[in-house]
């Protein structure tokens, strides 16, 4: 396990060196996005849609605010499509972030983990414990695409993966994008309460998984 959360530690680190330029260049923020959108719904609902979808593809290479672009996916196109186009960005992602770590990400890992016993454990653990980490990922930023990355790399049945990042991305996206559409400038209270109730669960998900684990390690 040690091994395992080294192996994310460092991955979750270059995710962030995106997440700290976007910032400094202040390129891709709340603002811009929302400008974005408000301007693309001028033209077309459909522009608007491509939009999301993009910038929720893009996160897997550069840090995008997803539940913010998911509540104005929601406020811009209402519950229904706002959803459509969110979870397309999502599983968009998600698949692509497999399928390239699949194929050339054992060149990365023998890099970051130059032990060969060392990668087994660290593949054994993600074997173990990988389907939950997807499902609670969305807890932490950068952390869905670290295990999406982690799935590809260690070769997670793919049919395993698209389960568990569905049941983490579906029930998220849903709620994000409808309380987005309920939401207004006057009145952005859906919004920030569901924010708050989403990483509340997610988080009391992981401190339930820590217990479990440390209580199947003693046994």
């Amino acid at each position: 396990m040690k091994e395992l959360i080294k192996t994310i530690l460092i991955i979750g680190a270059i995710f962030a060196l995106t997440f700290i330029a976007v910032k400094l260049t202040g390129v891709l923020t709340v603002e811009q996005i929302k400008g974005w959108l408000a301007l693309a719904k001028e033209a077309s609902p459909v522009h608007v849609a491509l939009i999301v979808i993009a910038l929720l593809f893009i996160d897997l290479f550069i840090a995008v605010p997803t539940m913010t672009t998911t509540m104005l996916a929601g406020y811009f196109l209402g519950a229904v499509v706002g959803t459509t186009a969110a979870l397309t960005g999502l599983m968009v992602a998600g698949i692509s972030g497999y399928v390239i770590s699949r194929y050339f990400g054992k060149r990365i890992l023998n890099v970051l983990v130059k032990d060969k016993t060392k990668r087994g454990e660290m593949t054994t653990a993600f074997n173990k414990h990988g389907f939950v980490m997807i499902m609670l990922a969305r807890a932490v930023p950068i952390l869905p695409e670290v295990t999406a990355c982690l799935a590809g790399i260690t070769k997670m049945p793919f049919w395993k993966f698209i389960l568990a990042w569905s049941i983490s991305a579906v029930p998220y996206t849903i709620i994000a994008a409808y309380s987005g559409s309920i939401s207004t400038l006057n009145d952005p209270k859906p919004a920030i309460f569901t924010a708050i109730g989403i990483w509340g669960i997610l988080w009391l998900g992981w401190f339930l998984f820590r217990r479990a684990h440390k209580k199947s390690v003693k046994i």
